[in-house]
């Protein structure tokens, strides 16, 4: 199953302050990508107000877990963050084909 986790609500100045945490949070979406759960991630852009992760997992507990440990959400980085189930349909990746 496919799962997105979606940062919302950024601070006031993200890109800035979000630099002294920013390898911390880097590692931690490595390592998840290492251990085959985070396929993709990245900040959404123009304007940089939010984010989007792509989990792959039985559960939605590695999507929660990393986001609770997050250097970015530890750090108040993030005003909300949410995990949503995303039935994917197409794709070389997609967990539900037609």
């Amino acid at each position: 199953m496919h799962f997105l986790l979606l940062y919302r609500d950024l601070v006031p100045d993200y890109v800035t302050r979000r630099e002294p945490l920013r390898a911390a949070h880097l590692a931690h979406a490595q390592a998840a990508a290492d251990r085959g759960e985070l396929l993709l991630a990245g900040a959404l852009a123009d304007p940089v107000d939010g984010a989007a992760l792509l989990f792959q997992a039985d559960t939605p507990d590695p999507t929660e877990l990393f986001a609770r440990t997050d250097p970015y959400v530890l750090g108040r980085l993030i005003g909300t963050w949410e995990v949503r189930r995303w039935h994917t349909v197409i794709g070389a990746g997609a967990a539900h084909r037609p």
